[in-house]
């Protein structure tokens, strides 16, 4: 019986800014880590390349996927975005792969705890809500 490989996939890199939070998706860990602010010009072109990622790491690899949060300020269309995510990892998750959603928030800013209990209320996949030092 032969093992076919998993594809390679490249890790996604995206250096904050002033507007747009740190990225980084490794598909060596299973890990999509974000931090920061995100209220980008436009978002949906910001985050396509992440979306991608995700897609294809869903697509390609049989590993659990995990995304750790800490996001700080999220626009309208940002939070779209991050719908858009979710989405696919809950598809995922019904198709019984392992996803996890890790949210870790500043204990003194309430509407990113409020943000992340109203995303948590819509996943029926693991999405815990940590405060962090």
């Amino acid at each position: 019986m032969s093992v076919i490989p998993e594809l390679a996939m490249n890790t996604l890199a995206i250096t904050a800014t002033r507007a747009t939070p740190e990225i980084l998706c490794n598909p060596a860990t299973g890990v999509v880590s974000m931090q920061g602010d995100s209220y980008p010009e436009n978002s949906f072109e910001f985050f396509n390349d992440v979306i991608g990622w995700v897609e294809q790491y869903l697509q390609q690899s049989t590993r659990p996927l995990r995304l750790e949060l800490r996001l700080i300020y999220m626009n309208t269309s940002s939070v779209k975005a991050m719908m858009d995510i979710f989405d696919l990892l809950e598809s995922a998750f019904g198709s019984g792969r392992e996803v996890r959603v890790q949210w870790f928030y500043d204990p003194e800013n309430e509407r990113v705890v409020e943000l992340a209990e109203e995303f948590r209320e819509d996943c029926s996949f693991p999405f815990d809500v940590l405060p962090h030092d």
